[in-house]
């Protein structure tokens, strides 16, 4: 049960507004909810709360590498779920630096959407067994 919320399509738009009223608050549950979509798109256990726990701890600089985590694990949903695979793990990482993480956010909210409206999803119990994309029978695989 718990698993299907995070399969929830959230609107970009507003997600933005309410960080913004909220002087960011609402931007850490946002990027709780995105973290935990990733990693149940991926059918990996979440470990969305220690990612937030760390960023804290030092400061924001592992929520720098977070944000080319992010794009290793949407790149990797993509993949599973047949659809044309993209990495844009180097730009998130660049947004990062420069403190544009909103940025980050709003491009992976609306990825997710598009995933979980178009994706086609892999076999229940067999997430990390999907056969790769038509057309990409060569992907490489890793993505750490």
């Amino acid at each position: 049960m718990a698993i299907e919320y995070y399969y929830m399509r959230r609107s970009v738009p507003m997600a933005i507004f309410f960080t913004i009223i909220t002087c960011g608050i609402y931007g850490i549950y946002w990027l709780y909810q995105i973290l935990s979509s990733l990693y149940a798109l991926n059918g990996e256990p979440s470990s969305a709360g220690m990612d937030i726990v760390f960023t804290f701890i030092t400061c924001g600089i592992y929520g720098i590498y977070l944000a080319y985590k992010m794009g290793k694990l949407e790149s990797r949903a993509y993949y599973l779920y047949g659809m044309h695979t993209k990495d844009d793990s180097i730009l998130y990482l660049i947004l990062s630096i420069f403190g544009f993480d909103i940025i980050n956010y709003a491009i992976l909210q609306s990825n997710i959407n598009q995933l979980i409206y178009h994706g086609r999803p892999p076999e229940p119990g067999h997430a990390n067994d999907a056969p790769p994309p038509p057309g990409n029978q060569n992907y490489p695989g890793t993505f750490e």
